[in-house]
């Protein structure tokens, strides 16, 4: 009987905290604690929230059961991202960074706008998705904190030198935008061995070219007419730059825009008739050099992205109770 008694004293005690406290105080007490970061929790409710937000589309269309189970068989690496990502935050807080409520309103307009809805429409497709509107927003501020405490105690701390950009635009050139570039198709075909022949050749090429104004797909009439291994892939050719395309071939694409195609020409190796795909403009020097360095940027980020996680780690207090 006293112990009966002691049980609903306890259970009262708790409906009064809760009452006091609200809702989310209800959710916390009887929510799993499964991490403790320094001063804070996090829950398993944060951890299968952060899960849902997370899952790709492909996982959010299974069965509930078996997208339980892939959650079930990553929930201690999915911790471990949590773990940093509260260390990150916790770091930012200590640095005065945040994110103001104007920037998440106008990242939310942001969304609103590229995907044509309201904010009933969003609100109702978030609901959708298990989360609420501020839920989401919690989201989008701590992806605001998180770039820019990165940027500020990583990214703006690694230095490259013109030495190494100049390196690395020798050592990457043919990777890097130096010249015009062309994505083109071609039809080719072989100069004949007897001169005599040119003319059957460029009559070939004449019907060929007819039917592709006629509106037949230039790829088809590739695979089925053109004397280059390039035939099978529809003559595609990828991307050439202009330095390494003979003289014929920059004289008639200068003459041309995406989509053009030309009409059948001569080069030493035989007669080509060509579709521009797409061009890339040589970028200019300045904009080779920032390229450059912010490619090297990109390679070093992730080994301090990784020492400074580690320093945050070595001194915090966690404690994984998974």
């Amino acid at each position: 009987m006293i112990r009966l008694k002691a049980f609903i004293y306890v259970f009262v005690l708790i409906l009064m905290i809760v009452a006091l406290c609200g809702v989310s105080s209800a959710s916390i007490l009887l929510d799993k604690v499964i991490a403790v970061v320094n001063q804070e929790v996090i829950t398993w409710s944060d951890l299968y929230k952060a899960m849902e937000f997370e899952a790709s589309d492909k996982i959010k269309d299974i069965k509930e059961e078996e997208k339980r189970k892939i959650f079930k068989e990553n929930e201690g690496p999915f911790l471990e991202i949590l773990i940093d990502m509260k260390l990150q935050i916790q770091a930012a807080k200590q640095k005065g960074i945040g994110a103001a409520a104007e920037e998440i309103t106008e990242a939310i307009d942001d969304i609103k706008k590229k995907y044509s809805m309201d904010e009933q429409t969003l609100t109702a497709s978030l609901k959708k998705e298990g989360f609420t509107l501020d839920e989401y927003k919690k989201k989008l501020s701590e992806q605001i904190i998180l770039s820019r405490v990165t940027s500020q105690e990583v990214k703006n701390k690694i230095v490259v030198s013109d030495a190494e950009i100049a390196k690395y635009i020798e050592k990457n050139r043919d990777t890097l935008i130096t010249d015009d570039s062309y994505r083109i198709r071609q039809i080719f075909f072989r100069k004949p061995q007897n001169p005599s022949d040119r003319k059957t050749a460029e009559e070939k090429a004449e019907t060929v070219y007819q039917q592709i104004k006629a509106g037949e797909n230039f790829a088809s009439l590739a695979q089925k007419h053109s004397e280059d291994p390039s035939g099978k892939a529809g003559g595609d050719l990828g991307f050439i730059k202009k330095g390494q395309m003979a003289k014929e071939f920059t004289d008639v694409l200068s003459q041309m825009k995406a989509g053009d195609i030309s009409q059948p020409f001569w080069t030493n190796r035989g007669l080509h008739i060509i579709k521009l795909e797409e061009k890339i403009e040589k970028q200019s020097e300045a904009a080779i050099k920032e390229s450059a360095k912010n490619k090297l940027i990109e390679q070093r980020f992730s080994e301090k992205y990784k020492h400074w996680l580690r320093g945050l780690r070595e001194t915090a207090y966690i404690e994984i109770r998974l």
